[in-house]
């Protein structure tokens, strides 16, 4: 039998998603090991049990100052910043790809315009938007929103690029208009999509957030991460990247979870 005709069993294949996971994990005790039986003061790489210890402490203890569970507090902040960026990317993204997408006219108009754009290293514009909008919540998501939109835009304009011509055809012979298109042909067409392309933005935009925090702010994962790394403290830090994936990991498992329930006839090539 060829490769490309074996399916492996439900439990094989369980195994096979936790088997690289498992291999990371043993990785690192086998490292963590071998460094701190040469050095037991080694801080590049804390047992997985001073992880798990510093995990509990950092969910559980509140600050000495004020009480409070600094953990909880940055993610709060940063998921509020990340939540912002995206949903206006998405909102902006869809409306635009439409227009780019349905009207030749916008299309000329903008579609090399947004080219040009999306190839604008966003993390290099950070400094002017610190001088622009402040170092306060607003620049951080516009950072966000600036790496982020020109992709859903290119997306949603292709994706109603495809949309067959039959379909606008006949409902211009049923004497559709323009925003009926849009909104009854063309809309439930690129949603799908559109939930694909946020899935693949969240990547960027974590990224975009992080340096944003790291550099101004008082609040966030990411501030948290360049605040201690001052102090070696890599237990601390390797904790919140691990939160970091388990809340990116969520985030993606949801959309994924509502573009099944919305738009199941949608999943085939998804």
């Amino acid at each position: 039998m060829r490769l490309i005709n074996l399916v492996p069993s439900r439990p094989l294949a369980l195994f096979l998603v936790l088997l690289p996971f498992i291999a990371v994990i043993i990785a690192y005790a086998i490292g963590s090991d071998i460094r701190l039986t040469a050095n037991p003061q080694d801080k590049l790489l804390p047992a997985p049990s001073t992880i798990g210890e510093t995990m509990v402490k950092l969910t559980t203890e509140g600050d000495r100052r004020t009480g409070d569970i600094l953990f909880w507090q940055d993610t709060w902040a940063s998921l509020q910043r990340l939540a912002l960026g995206i949903g206006i990317s998405g909102s902006l993204g869809l409306l635009f790809g439409l227009v780019i997408g349905l009207l030749p006219m916008a299309r000329s108009l903008l579609a090399q315009f947004v080219a040009v754009l999306s190839m604008i290293p966003p993390l290099a514009l950070l400094p002017i938007l610190f001088i622009v909008f402040g170092l306060g919540e607003l620049s951080k998501v516009v950072l966000i929103v600036i790496g982020t939109l020109p992709f859903i835009i290119r997306d949603m304009s292709q994706r109603t690029l495809e949309i067959p011509d039959e379909l606008l055809v006949k409902a211009q012979t049923l004497g559709a208009s323009s925003w009926v298109i849009a909104l009854r042909v063309a809309l439930p067409q690129v949603m799908p999509r559109l939930i694909q392309a946020v899935r693949l933005s969240l990547g960027p935009a974590w990224l975009f957030l992080i340096a944003a925090e790291a550099i101004a702010s008082d609040s966030g994962l990411g501030y948290r991460i360049f605040l201690v790394r001052r102090y070696l403290a890599m237990d601390v830090i390797l904790t919140y990247v691990i939160w970091i994936t388990i809340l990116a990991f969520i985030m993606d498992w949801l959309l994924r979870r509502a573009s099944k329930r919305l738009f199941p006839w949608a999943e085939g090539g998804l």
